[in-house]
């Protein structure tokens, strides 16, 4: 059985982080609708989804992918670089503690999710301005017993490493050109992103299936002309806070242990 645990929009989204995008009024209520057709989408898919409740204090909870890394036979909660989303972490390794062992990245460890891209037995993870060394390091440790390579990769003018690229099939990705370099994932085919759509990258993968943006149209066509099945949601208003498809579940299948 697939999981994705995802967590409702919270009412205060818009005094969400942002880095890279600049701010710009978000509607909450469209914001839910359009996250509640993304679980519908998802479910469409043959996930079991878990709603988590939204937390009115914490603007970017919605963004679970942020606070753990879901492997097969074990989950690490995150230290999330942003010193405000590191409460969110606690409901969601209730949860998760309910499939996996957890561990967890501690202080001055940082580690976004949205950094951490797994491929096969390797976690490509981005040095990015949400996750240092230090958590890189201890992400290593964390997994190695489980036969996990992790593999740091330098991304520029963007949030997370799967801002950047994603991997859309076992030997695909899709990337970014101008914020990470193919030459980080040697022996994959590259599909590129559209020139003309700069965040199109970021894509969920669900079995053989790609989630994306509705957004990046020629991307998308990308795809579809390199054989991979899309399916498109409309996810405009998350994507004013930073967010796209990957960030808002965290998917694994539940009879891994």
């Amino acid at each position: 059985m697939r999981i994705a645990i995802t967590r409702e929009v919270s009412p205060s989204l818009a005094d969400c982080q942002l880095t890279h995008v600049a701010r710009t009024p978000i509607d909450v209520m469209r914001a839910d609708a359009q996250h509640r057709n993304y679980q519908r989408v998802l479910a469409s898919l043959g996930c079991t989804v878990l709603t988590l409740p939204a937390e009115p204090a914490l603007p970017d909870a919605v963004f679970v992918e942020d606070v753990a890394i879901v492997l097969d036979e074990v989950a690490v909660m995150t230290r999330p670089g942003a010193e405000s989303r590191r409460a969110e972490g606690a409901s969601v390794a209730e949860l998760l503690g309910r499939y996996r062992p957890l561990r967890a990245i501690e202080a001055p460890g940082t580690v976004d999710g949205g950094d951490v891209l797994r491929i096969g037995r390797t976690l490509y993870v981005g040095r990015s301005g949400r996750s240092n060394a230090d958590g890189i390091a201890q992400l290593q440790d964390a997994v190695a017993a489980f036969g996990y390579r992790v593999q740091p990769v330098a991304i520029r003018g963007c949030l997370h490493l799967k801002s950047a690229v994603t991997a859309v099939r076992d030997d695909t990705v899709l990337l970014q050109p101008r914020w990470a370099d193919a030459a980080s994932f040697p022996g994959f085919r590259v599909i590129e992103v559209d020139p003309d759509e700069e965040h199109g990258a970021n894509v969920l993968r669900i079995g053989e299936v790609a989630v994306m943006p509705a957004c990046f149209p020629r991307t998308t066509q990308r795809l579809r002309d390199a054989g991979i099945e899309v399916v498109t949601v409309d996810v405009s208003e998350l994507q004013k806070a930073e967010g796209a498809t990957t960030c808002c579940s965290l998917v694994f299948e539940a009879n891994r242990a």
